[in-house]
Protein backbone atom coordinates (compact mmCIF):
# COMPACT_ATOMS: atom_id res chain seq x y z
CA UNK A 1 0.00 0.00 0.00
CA UNK A 2 1.52 3.24 -0.94
CA UNK A 3 0.77 6.30 1.90
CA UNK A 4 1.07 9.95 0.73
CA UNK A 5 1.51 11.99 4.34
CA UNK A 6 1.14 15.46 3.87
CA UNK A 7 4.16 17.08 5.67
CA UNK A 8 3.57 20.47 4.48
CA UNK A 9 2.99 22.11 7.78
CA UNK A 10 6.67 21.35 8.78
CA UNK A 11 7.83 24.45 10.43
CA UNK A 12 11.39 26.11 8.11
CA UNK A 13 13.94 26.64 11.22
CA UNK A 14 12.77 24.66 13.89
CA UNK A 15 9.48 21.96 15.18
CA UNK A 16 6.56 22.64 16.57
CA UNK A 17 4.03 20.44 17.90
CA UNK A 18 2.24 19.36 14.74
CA UNK A 19 5.81 19.63 12.81
CA UNK A 20 7.55 17.07 14.80
CA UNK A 21 4.44 14.80 15.26
CA UNK A 22 3.87 15.46 11.18
CA UNK A 23 7.88 14.35 11.06
CA UNK A 24 7.92 11.69 13.25
CA UNK A 25 5.14 10.10 12.33
CA UNK A 26 6.59 10.08 8.39
CA UNK A 27 9.92 8.30 9.52
CA UNK A 28 8.15 5.85 11.69
CA UNK A 29 6.03 4.77 9.29
CA UNK A 30 8.37 4.62 6.61
CA UNK A 31 10.16 2.00 8.19
CA UNK A 32 7.12 -0.46 7.86
CA UNK A 33 4.82 0.69 4.92
CA UNK A 34 6.00 2.83 1.38
CA UNK A 35 5.43 6.62 2.33
CA UNK A 36 5.56 9.34 0.16
CA UNK A 37 5.32 13.30 1.36
CA UNK A 38 4.08 16.40 0.34
CA UNK A 39 5.70 19.41 0.84
CA UNK A 40 5.47 23.29 -0.08
CA UNK A 41 9.24 24.70 0.27
CA UNK A 42 12.29 23.04 -0.26
CA UNK A 43 13.42 23.87 3.41
CA UNK A 44 11.35 21.80 4.61
CA UNK A 45 13.14 19.07 3.95
CA UNK A 46 15.59 20.08 6.56
CA UNK A 47 13.74 18.77 9.16
CA UNK A 48 11.83 15.58 7.42
CA UNK A 49 13.49 12.37 7.15
CA UNK A 50 14.73 11.03 3.60
CA UNK A 51 11.69 9.71 1.69
CA UNK A 52 9.95 10.62 -1.40
CA UNK A 53 8.70 13.71 -2.18
CA UNK A 54 6.41 15.87 -4.03
CA UNK A 55 6.45 19.79 -4.37
CA UNK A 56 3.23 21.36 -4.47
CA UNK A 57 1.27 24.39 -2.72
CA UNK A 58 1.47 25.85 0.70
CA UNK A 59 -1.65 24.52 2.32
CA UNK A 60 -2.91 28.26 2.70
CA UNK A 61 -2.41 28.82 -0.49
CA UNK A 62 -5.92 29.26 -2.49
CA UNK A 63 -4.63 26.78 -4.53
CA UNK A 64 -5.49 24.28 -1.61
CA UNK A 65 -9.01 24.13 -2.78
CA UNK A 66 -8.21 22.50 -6.29
CA UNK A 67 -5.32 20.66 -4.64
CA UNK A 68 -6.96 17.27 -4.91
CA UNK A 69 -6.72 17.30 -8.47
CA UNK A 70 -2.62 16.89 -8.09
CA UNK A 71 -2.91 14.68 -5.22
CA UNK A 72 -4.81 12.21 -7.63
CA UNK A 73 -2.41 12.07 -10.29
CA UNK A 74 -0.11 11.11 -7.65
CA UNK A 75 -1.30 7.32 -7.45
CA UNK A 76 -1.53 7.06 -3.75
CA UNK A 77 -3.94 4.08 -2.12
CA UNK A 78 -4.58 6.69 0.49
CA UNK A 79 -3.71 10.54 2.02
CA UNK A 80 -2.86 10.88 5.31
CA UNK A 81 -3.05 14.61 6.63
CA UNK A 82 -1.75 15.20 10.26
CA UNK A 83 -4.16 18.97 10.26
CA UNK A 84 -8.15 18.61 9.01
CA UNK A 85 -7.44 21.33 7.16
CA UNK A 86 -6.16 20.02 3.37
CA UNK A 87 -8.17 20.50 0.20
CA UNK A 88 -10.51 17.50 -0.64
CA UNK A 89 -12.66 18.76 -3.34
CA UNK A 90 -12.47 16.04 -6.59
CA UNK A 91 -10.33 13.45 -4.65
CA UNK A 92 -10.13 10.54 -6.27
CA UNK A 93 -8.25 8.91 -3.04
CA UNK A 94 -9.17 7.16 0.67
CA UNK A 95 -8.46 10.67 2.81
CA UNK A 96 -7.37 10.04 6.73
CA UNK A 97 -7.86 13.53 8.41
CA UNK A 98 -6.34 14.49 11.76
CA UNK A 99 -7.77 16.83 14.83
CA UNK A 100 -5.31 17.05 17.25
CA UNK A 101 -7.13 18.76 19.95
CA UNK A 102 -10.69 21.28 20.35
CA UNK A 103 -8.20 23.59 22.81
CA UNK A 104 -9.42 26.91 20.56
CA UNK A 105 -13.05 26.74 20.90
CA UNK A 106 -12.60 27.52 24.14
CA UNK A 107 -9.46 29.95 23.87
CA UNK A 108 -10.01 31.83 20.74
CA UNK A 109 -6.96 33.59 20.08
CA UNK A 110 -5.45 32.23 16.81
CA UNK A 111 -1.26 31.16 16.74
CA UNK A 112 0.59 34.96 15.93
CA UNK A 113 2.20 33.14 12.74
CA UNK A 114 -0.73 33.11 10.66
CA UNK A 115 -1.50 35.90 8.10
CA UNK A 116 -3.91 38.27 9.34
CA UNK A 117 -6.76 37.27 7.21
CA UNK A 118 -6.54 33.77 8.29
CA UNK A 119 -6.63 34.32 12.00
CA UNK A 120 -9.98 36.28 10.88
CA UNK A 121 -10.92 33.39 9.87
CA UNK A 122 -9.59 31.07 12.49
CA UNK A 123 -11.57 32.94 14.85
CA UNK A 124 -15.09 33.10 12.98
CA UNK A 125 -14.36 29.32 12.52
CA UNK A 126 -14.15 28.50 16.26
CA UNK A 127 -17.56 30.06 17.12
CA UNK A 128 -19.64 26.90 16.24
CA UNK A 129 -18.99 23.22 15.64
CA UNK A 130 -20.38 23.07 12.16
CA UNK A 131 -17.41 23.94 10.27
CA UNK A 132 -15.31 21.20 11.89
CA UNK A 133 -17.66 18.63 11.25
CA UNK A 134 -17.88 19.76 7.33
CA UNK A 135 -14.24 18.96 7.25
CA UNK A 136 -14.08 15.83 9.47
CA UNK A 137 -16.95 14.48 7.08
CA UNK A 138 -14.93 14.55 4.27
CA UNK A 139 -12.56 12.34 4.91
CA UNK A 140 -12.92 8.15 5.53
CA UNK A 141 -11.05 7.66 8.46
CA UNK A 142 -10.47 10.29 11.32
CA UNK A 143 -7.76 10.29 13.19
CA UNK A 144 -6.65 12.12 16.81
CA UNK A 145 -3.81 11.83 19.41
CA UNK A 146 -5.29 11.10 22.47
CA UNK A 147 -7.96 9.63 24.13
CA UNK A 148 -9.23 12.66 25.48
CA UNK A 149 -9.64 14.48 21.78
CA UNK A 150 -11.06 11.39 21.11
CA UNK A 151 -13.94 11.59 23.73
CA UNK A 152 -14.52 15.22 23.01
CA UNK A 153 -15.09 14.58 18.97
CA UNK A 154 -17.76 12.03 20.39
CA UNK A 155 -19.20 14.61 22.63
CA UNK A 156 -19.91 17.40 20.56
CA UNK A 157 -20.48 14.67 17.55
CA UNK A 158 -18.01 16.12 15.42
CA UNK A 159 -17.66 13.45 12.33
CA UNK A 160 -19.79 10.78 11.29
CA UNK A 161 -16.85 8.89 10.43
CA UNK A 162 -14.43 6.60 12.13
CA UNK A 163 -11.93 7.74 14.73
CA UNK A 164 -8.93 6.07 15.65
CA UNK A 165 -5.47 7.44 17.63
CA UNK A 166 -2.33 7.86 16.50
CA UNK A 167 -0.70 9.01 19.54
CA UNK A 168 2.73 11.27 20.11
CA UNK A 169 5.46 10.05 21.51
CA UNK A 170 9.36 11.19 22.35
CA UNK A 171 12.04 10.85 20.04
CA UNK A 172 13.74 7.39 19.98
CA UNK A 173 17.15 6.60 21.35
CA UNK A 174 17.35 9.03 24.39
CA UNK A 175 19.31 7.82 27.21
CA UNK A 176 17.80 8.30 30.71
CA UNK A 177 19.78 10.72 33.04
CA UNK A 178 21.10 9.23 36.04
CA UNK A 179 18.91 9.63 39.13
CA UNK A 180 21.80 9.83 41.34
CA UNK A 181 23.42 12.40 39.48
CA UNK A 182 21.56 15.24 41.12
CA UNK A 183 19.52 17.93 39.82
CA UNK A 184 20.21 21.93 39.33
CA UNK A 185 17.98 24.28 40.97
CA UNK A 186 16.20 24.74 37.79
CA UNK A 187 12.86 24.27 35.72
CA UNK A 188 11.75 24.54 32.29
CA UNK A 189 8.98 25.22 30.68
CA UNK A 190 9.07 24.64 26.72
CA UNK A 191 6.02 26.00 24.87
CA UNK A 192 4.18 28.50 23.21
CA UNK A 193 3.23 32.06 25.44
CA UNK A 194 -0.51 32.17 23.72
CA UNK A 195 -2.90 32.81 26.76
CA UNK A 196 -4.11 29.37 27.29
CA UNK A 197 -0.48 28.07 28.03
CA UNK A 198 -1.19 30.19 31.46
CA UNK A 199 2.75 31.09 31.89
CA UNK A 200 1.21 33.40 34.32
CA UNK A 201 0.62 30.99 37.12
CA UNK A 202 4.32 29.68 37.08
CA UNK A 203 5.91 33.24 37.21
CA UNK A 204 3.97 34.70 40.09
CA UNK A 205 4.76 31.14 42.03
CA UNK A 206 8.26 31.95 41.65
CA UNK A 207 7.96 34.48 44.63
CA UNK A 208 7.92 31.51 46.63
CA UNK A 209 10.91 29.87 44.76
CA UNK A 210 13.71 32.50 45.29
CA UNK A 211 16.77 29.57 45.03
CA UNK A 212 15.04 28.40 41.85
CA UNK A 213 15.91 29.74 38.54
CA UNK A 214 12.49 29.04 35.71
CA UNK A 215 13.64 28.92 31.91
CA UNK A 216 11.64 30.20 29.44
CA UNK A 217 12.02 28.15 26.74
CA UNK A 218 10.41 29.01 23.30
CA UNK A 219 10.52 32.15 21.09
CA UNK A 220 8.28 34.79 22.34
CA UNK A 221 7.03 38.43 20.93
CA UNK A 222 9.11 41.66 22.50
CA UNK A 223 5.28 42.48 23.31
CA UNK A 224 4.27 39.07 24.82
CA UNK A 225 7.92 39.27 27.09
CA UNK A 226 7.01 42.81 28.14
CA UNK A 227 3.74 41.69 29.47
CA UNK A 228 5.22 38.98 31.42
CA UNK A 229 8.31 40.65 32.54
CA UNK A 230 5.80 43.06 34.55
CA UNK A 231 4.66 39.86 36.25
CA UNK A 232 7.43 39.14 37.80
CA UNK A 233 7.81 39.00 41.59
CA UNK A 234 10.77 41.30 42.73
CA UNK A 235 13.62 39.19 42.93
CA UNK A 236 12.54 35.96 40.89
CA UNK A 237 15.02 34.58 38.88
CA UNK A 238 13.30 34.26 35.14
CA UNK A 239 15.43 33.69 32.12
CA UNK A 240 13.68 33.93 28.73
CA UNK A 241 15.44 32.22 26.21
CA UNK A 242 13.58 33.68 22.98
CA UNK A 243 14.44 30.04 21.30
CA UNK A 244 16.84 27.39 22.30
CA UNK A 245 18.28 24.03 19.63
CA UNK A 246 17.56 20.99 20.51
CA UNK A 247 20.65 19.90 21.60
CA UNK A 248 20.42 23.03 24.36
CA UNK A 249 17.06 21.53 24.70
CA UNK A 250 18.35 18.18 25.96
CA UNK A 251 21.32 19.37 27.91
CA UNK A 252 19.39 21.25 30.06
CA UNK A 253 16.42 18.71 30.45
CA UNK A 254 19.20 16.21 31.35
CA UNK A 255 20.37 18.60 34.35
CA UNK A 256 17.20 20.55 35.62
CA UNK A 257 15.04 19.75 38.51
CA UNK A 258 11.94 19.48 37.05
CA UNK A 259 9.57 20.47 33.44
CA UNK A 260 6.64 22.58 34.30
CA UNK A 261 3.81 22.90 32.27
CA UNK A 262 0.52 24.98 33.79
CA UNK A 263 -1.51 24.78 30.61
CA UNK A 264 -5.54 25.14 31.04
CA UNK A 265 -6.08 22.95 27.62
CA UNK A 266 -3.80 20.56 25.09
CA UNK A 267 -4.02 18.91 22.70
CA UNK A 268 -1.34 15.91 24.05
CA UNK A 269 1.69 17.60 25.90
CA UNK A 270 4.60 16.74 24.18
CA UNK A 271 7.04 18.37 26.54
CA UNK A 272 6.06 16.10 29.32
CA UNK A 273 6.82 12.76 27.43
CA UNK A 274 9.96 14.54 26.27
CA UNK A 275 10.82 15.01 29.98
CA UNK A 276 9.78 11.86 31.36
CA UNK A 277 12.20 10.09 28.46
CA UNK A 278 14.95 11.84 30.25
CA UNK A 279 14.06 10.87 33.73
CA UNK A 280 13.06 14.57 34.32
CA UNK A 281 10.11 15.00 36.95
CA UNK A 282 7.57 16.90 35.87
CA UNK A 283 4.82 19.40 37.41
CA UNK A 284 1.48 19.25 35.31
CA UNK A 285 -1.69 21.72 35.52
CA UNK A 286 -4.66 19.13 36.88
CA UNK A 287 -6.47 18.57 33.58
CA UNK A 288 -7.87 15.63 31.90
CA UNK A 289 -5.10 14.91 29.06
CA UNK A 290 -2.34 15.60 31.32
CA UNK A 291 -3.40 12.94 33.85
CA UNK A 292 -3.79 10.93 30.65
CA UNK A 293 -0.53 11.19 29.49
CA UNK A 294 1.67 11.28 33.02
CA UNK A 295 -0.35 9.23 34.87
CA UNK A 296 1.05 8.77 38.21
CA UNK A 297 4.73 9.77 37.47
CA UNK A 298 3.28 13.42 37.35
CA UNK A 299 2.90 16.42 40.46
CA UNK A 300 -0.18 17.97 39.29
CA UNK A 301 -1.71 21.23 40.59
CA UNK A 302 -4.45 23.73 39.90
CA UNK A 303 -3.57 26.26 37.01
CA UNK A 304 -4.82 29.06 38.79
CA UNK A 305 -2.57 28.39 42.06
CA UNK A 306 1.12 29.84 42.21
CA UNK A 307 0.89 28.44 45.52
CA UNK A 308 0.35 25.00 44.77
CA UNK A 309 2.79 25.10 41.85
CA UNK A 310 5.75 26.05 44.24
CA UNK A 311 4.69 23.55 46.64
CA UNK A 312 4.99 20.82 44.35
CA UNK A 313 8.55 22.12 43.64
CA UNK A 314 9.52 22.22 46.96
CA UNK A 315 8.02 18.45 47.20
CA UNK A 316 10.53 16.84 44.90
CA UNK A 317 12.96 18.14 47.27
CA UNK A 318 11.91 15.22 50.27
CA UNK A 319 14.68 12.81 50.61
CA UNK A 320 14.79 10.04 47.93
CA UNK A 321 11.42 11.03 46.11
CA UNK A 322 13.29 13.02 43.36
CA UNK A 323 15.14 10.01 42.59
CA UNK A 324 11.82 7.88 42.86
CA UNK A 325 9.97 10.03 40.21
CA UNK A 326 12.81 10.45 38.14
CA UNK A 327 12.79 6.52 37.72
CA UNK A 328 8.92 5.99 36.88
CA UNK A 329 8.90 8.73 34.48
CA UNK A 330 11.08 6.70 32.55
CA UNK A 331 9.13 4.25 32.78
CA UNK A 332 6.01 5.88 31.77
CA UNK A 333 7.33 7.40 28.77
CA UNK A 334 7.86 3.83 27.79
CA UNK A 335 4.62 3.27 27.33
CA UNK A 336 4.68 6.04 24.72
CA UNK A 337 5.90 4.53 21.03
CA UNK A 338 6.25 6.34 16.92
CA UNK A 339 6.83 2.51 16.41
CA UNK A 340 3.15 1.90 17.95
CA UNK A 341 1.85 5.04 16.31
CA UNK A 342 2.91 3.74 13.16
CA UNK A 343 1.30 0.53 13.37
CA UNK A 344 -1.69 2.79 14.51
CA UNK A 345 -1.46 4.56 11.28
CA UNK A 346 -1.40 1.87 8.84
CA UNK A 347 -4.43 0.42 10.55
CA UNK A 348 -6.69 3.49 10.11
CA UNK A 349 -5.02 3.70 6.43
CA UNK A 350 -6.23 0.18 5.34
CA UNK A 351 -9.79 0.78 7.16
CA UNK A 352 -9.88 4.49 5.29
CA UNK A 353 -8.88 2.26 1.97
CA UNK A 354 -11.68 -0.47 2.55
CA UNK A 355 -14.49 1.96 3.50
CA UNK A 356 -13.54 4.34 0.24
CA UNK A 357 -13.70 0.91 -1.73
CA UNK A 358 -17.33 0.07 -0.52
CA UNK A 359 -18.63 4.07 -0.85
CA UNK A 360 -17.65 4.14 -4.21
CA UNK A 361 -18.72 0.32 -5.13
CA UNK A 362 -15.67 -0.99 -6.16
CA UNK A 363 -13.10 -2.86 -4.69
CA UNK A 364 -9.55 -0.70 -4.53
Amino acid sequence: MKILIDARFTRLDHHDGISRYGASLIAAAARIADVSMLISDVRQLDLLPDVPYTLINSPLSPAELFVAARVNRLGADVVVCPMQTMGSWGRKYPLVLTLHDLIYYEHPAPPGFLPAPVRFLWRLYHKAFWPQRMLLNRADVVATISSTTAALISKYRLTKRPVGIVGNAPQPGITPRDPGAGADKTLLYMGSFMPYKNVETMIRGMAELPDMTLHLLSRITPGRRAELEALAPKGANIVFHNGVTDEEYEAMLASTSALVSLSKAEGYGLPLVEAMSHGTPVIASDIPIFREVGGDAVSYVHPESPAEFAAAVRTLEEPGLWKARSRRCVERAADFSWDVSARNLLALAEEAVALRARRVGHPH
